[in-house]
């Protein structure tokens, strides 16, 4: 056993009494997805196609939804006790502080958001590296602005301070990325090479 500094324990104090382990993993893994889905949405706008830089984007988006099926199961198990009525009063309610409407459907819409992500995915998994360049360009803009739109909404409607901030610019950077897309198009180069 090593002494820890005195310092040092109230820090890990104080951290306990804002935050506990199911309160840091439920927010950490969000923020896991909201960064993997950016990292991957830039590496997308800059790759023109390259397989290498689409296998980096898949893998990240991948990380997005793992990390997002694992952040519901922490809300779930931390704040809900795995109660859907639970769940849904606590969506009503943060619906009604911002709204004014006491309405509980974002939940289901955040289930829909889920589901068609893991089919997104796993379309491209099993499709091949290619074949999501291949789809129809209005489905791609379509499903990526609805991804873009829900993390706005969660980032910067539902929050404040400094998450409405980093929110407000992870936007940015994704409607960046996602409009230089648009531009150059989606016809993917078929390099292989590191460029």
């Amino acid at each position: 056993v090593r002494p820890v500094p005195r310092s040092r324990n109230r820090r890990r104090t104080a951290f306990r009494a804002t935050m506990d382990n199911g309160e840091f993993l439920t927010r950490a893994t969000i923020w896991i997805t909201i960064v993997a889905y950016t990292v991957g949405s830039v590496l997308f706008a800059r790759s023109q196609g390259r397989m290498r830089w689409d296998s980096a984007v898949r893998v990240a988006w991948t990380i997005a939804v793992v990390s997002l099926i694992a952040h519901f199961i922490c809300a779930y198990q931390f704040f809900h006790h795995w109660s859907q009525d639970s769940a849904l009063r606590d969506t009503a309610r943060q619906t009604e502080e911002v709204t004014g409407i006491n309405w509980s459907g974002g939940l289901y819409i955040n289930y829909a958001f889920l589901i068609l992500w893991i089919a997104d995915i796993g379309w491209w998994w099993l499709g091949g590296l290619t074949s999501y360049r291949e789809r129809p360009w209005p489905v791609i803009a379509t499903w990526h602005g609805f991804i873009i739109f829900i993390l706005f909404n969660a980032t910067v409607v539902f929050k404040d301070g400094a998450v409405r901030w980093v929110g407000l610019a992870v936007c940015l950077i994704l409607f960046v990325s996602w409009a230089r897309i648009a531009r150059q198009g989606l016809a993917p180069v078929l390099k292989t090479s590191k460029a």
